[in-house]
């Protein structure tokens, strides 16, 4: 689709660099936003702006909600709301350093930076975990079907909605555990990728299959590894046409429905969460007419 932000349904990049931002107290934001709308082109940096963004401009997103505060047995999934997410994405890391820079001078009249992530690929699209991630991505057209807002009209067709979650892993406590454990834990035998018909139902893979859900509950996986000097993850990135398909995974791991919880939550924890609205695109800028700007 023309109008989608090209970086969401894009080839993978070796690194990535994902901002965070806070909208400044008592700051009209329309002006840095229109002024972003001439610095990114959805490809090389994603945007993504959060409900308390939209509602500051006296507009409203339908199906743009707040992120839920999760828990199950043993198990939390926190919110952390924020105002603008970018995705920076690229394959030399001094580039992204210098974009994420003056894009954070270019916001810095209404918005104040509260987390930065550097993201890389680890051996192919694998988890730190050593494990495959997005096996069951949607391709072509399923993915634009899973991913893309169609058919609300212009300033909406095009646009996504985005969850976005860091994870930090115990790596120590995975690694100690027998392969087959750790099979069982995610669903599938490392050697080979080969799903485990007899994994128990707590393994990941059977927690989260997309197709097991009632309507099916397919998202487009984009997510990344992560890891600075003491710990290391995964942030966990969704765009969906809508926030169901993620949310109704999330329930599933933390048991909400039947008691069992994903087993993930032994070795890997997520610390944030957030839900984001990923304008379009029209003639290679951000549409933000949506918002009336």
């Amino acid at each position: 689709m023309q109008n989608v932000q090209p970086g969401i349904l894009s080839d993978e990049t070796q690194l990535a660099r994902y901002l965070v931002f806070e909208q400044k107290p008592g700051v009209d934001p329309s002006a840095p936003l229109q002024g972003l709308t001439q610095e990114v082109d959805g490809d090389s940096t994603v945007v993504g702006l959060g409900g308390s963004l939209v509602y500051a401009l006296g507009r409203e997103i339908h199906g743009l909600v707040t992120f839920p505060a999760l828990t199950g047995p043993g198990c939390t999934v926190p919110a952390t709301p924020a105002a603008l997410w970018l995705w920076l994405r690229g394959d030399d890391r001094g580039e992204l350093l210098h974009r994420a820079r003056e894009l954070t001078q270019a916001l810095a009249a209404a918005f104040e930076p509260v987390q930065t992530i550097d993201a890389f690929q680890y051996r192919g699209n694998r988890d730190l975990s050593g494990y495959e991630d997005g096996t069951e991505n949607p391709q072509g057209e399923d993915a634009v079907e899973a991913a893309i807002v169609q058919g609300r009209g212009v300033g909406l067709d095009g646009s996504s909605f985005v969850a976005v979650q860091q994870w930090i892993h115990d790596l120590d406590r995975f690694q100690a555990m027998p392969q087959t454990e750790q099979d069982n834990t995610i669903g599938r035998r490392l050697s080979d990728n080969e799903e485990i018909d007899e994994a128990p139902e707590s393994a990941h893979v059977k927690r989260t299959a997309q197709e097991s859900f009632e309507p099916e509950a397919f998202v487009l996986r984009r997510s990344m590894p992560w890891a600075d000097d003491r710990q290391a993850g995964l942030v966990f990135v969704a765009f969906g046409h809508s926030f169901d398909a993620f949310e109704a995974q999330m329930r599933r791991m933390i048991g909400e429905d039947d008691g069992i919880v994903d087993a993930l939550f032994k070795f890997t924890r997520p610390v944030t969460g957030s839900y984001f609205w990923c304008p379009p695109v029209q003639d290679g800028q951000l549409d933000l007419s949506a918002l009336g700007l």
